[in-house]
C-alpha cells in the first residue's frame, strides 16, 4: 500500500505549553484510521497540526509533500479534508451557499470531481430538502451534516474528522456512520477521531489510542481487545464495555 499521510516525532504547542510529544502515526492511501482517548489525551490538536492550525515541530508529509510551514487552506488543496469538532457554518449563508464554497478546483484538466453536490444531497437528502435554509437555522445534527458534506466537496484524498458524532440523536448517529462506511467503500482516507469505540470498530481497519499527547496503542483491534490495560488506563473502560457492542 502507499503511505499517504506519514508523521514522525511530531510535537506542538498552544503558546508556551506543549500538547504534542513526539506522535507517530501513518495512513496507507484507503485506509480508516480511529483515533480515540480521552479528553485532553491531544486527539484533537493532532488534527490540528496536521492542518497547520498551531505551531508544530516534526516530520509530516502528505502524499510525499511536506506539510511543516503551509497555510491551512494550502493543505486542503495537497487534498486534506478537515471536519472540526465545532461545526463551522456560514450562518448567514443558505445550505447551498456553504455547500458550494467547499467545491474544489479540478486538480488536473479534465479531471472529473470524486464528490458532487449531487452527491451530497444523495448522502444526506435532509440537506436538498433544506438547501435554500440559511445554514444557522439548521439544527445541530443538520449542521454536522453540512460541515461534513462541505469537506467532501472539496475532494479530499484523506478526510479527517473530529467527533462527527458529538451531540447528535441515535438516528443522526447512524447516518453520520452510513455516510463514513460509504466513504470507506469509495477507497477514500479518513482519520476518524472518536470516542465510541463501537463507532470506531464499524467504521476503522486500525485503532490508535492517545494519552498524554502521545500514541500509546497502534494496531488493529484484534490486537486492541487483547490490551486490557489499554482499555483501562487510557480509555477509562474494561472488559464488560468492548468494543464490538451493537449500537
Amino acid at each position: 500500500m502507499t503511505t499517504l499521510l506519514d508523521i514522525d516525532g511530531l510535537c506542538a504547542w498552544y503558546g508556551a505549553s506543549q500538547a504534542l510529544f513526539g506522535v507517530d502515526l501513518r495512513i496507507e492511501a484507503g485506509e480508516v484510521v480511529a483515533l480515540v482517548g480521552r479528553n485532553g489525551s491531544g486527539r484533537s490538536t493532532l488534527a490540528k497540526a496536521i492542518m497547520g492550525l498551531v505551531r508544530t515541530k516534526g516530520r509530516m508529509q502528505f502524499a510525499g509533500q511536506p506539510l511543516a510551514g503551509r497555510r491551512t487552506f494550502e493543505i486542503a488543496r495537497l487534498g486534506i479534508g478537515y471536519v472540526p469538532e465545532h461545526r463551522d457554518v456560514f450562518p448567514a449563508l443558505t445550505v447551498r451557499e456553504n455547500l458550494e464554497l467547499g467545491v474544489a478546483p479540478r486538480r488536473a484538466k479534465g479531471a472529473q470531481p470524486r464528490f458532487t453536490l449531487d452527491d451530497a444531497y444523495a448522502l444526506f437528502p435532509i440537506l436538498h430538502e433544506r438547501r435554500a435554509t440559511r445554514a444557522g437555522a439548521l439544527s445541530g445534527g443538520e449542521q454536522q451534516m453540512l460541515t461534513l458534506a462541505r469537506a467532501l466537496l472539496g475532494g479530499p484524498d484523506l478526510l479527517v474528522i473530529d467527533e462527527p458524532a458529538e451531540g447528535l440523536a441515535a438516528r443522526l448517529v447512524a447516518q453520520v456512520s452510513g455516510c463514513l462506511a460509504q466513504l470507506r467503500e469509495r477507497g477514500m482516507a479518513v482519520l476518524l477521531i472518536e470516542q465510541r469505540l463501537v463507532i470506531a470498530h464499524d467504521i476503522a481497519s486500525r485503532i490508535a489510542v492517545m494519552g498524554h499527547g502521545e500514541i500509546v496503542f497502534d494496531g488493529t483491534f484484534e490486537a486492541f481487545r487483547e490490551q486490557d490495560h489499554v482499555m483501562h488506563e487510557w480509555l477509562g473502560v474494561g472488559q464488560e464495555a468492548h468494543v464490538i457492542r451493537p449500537l
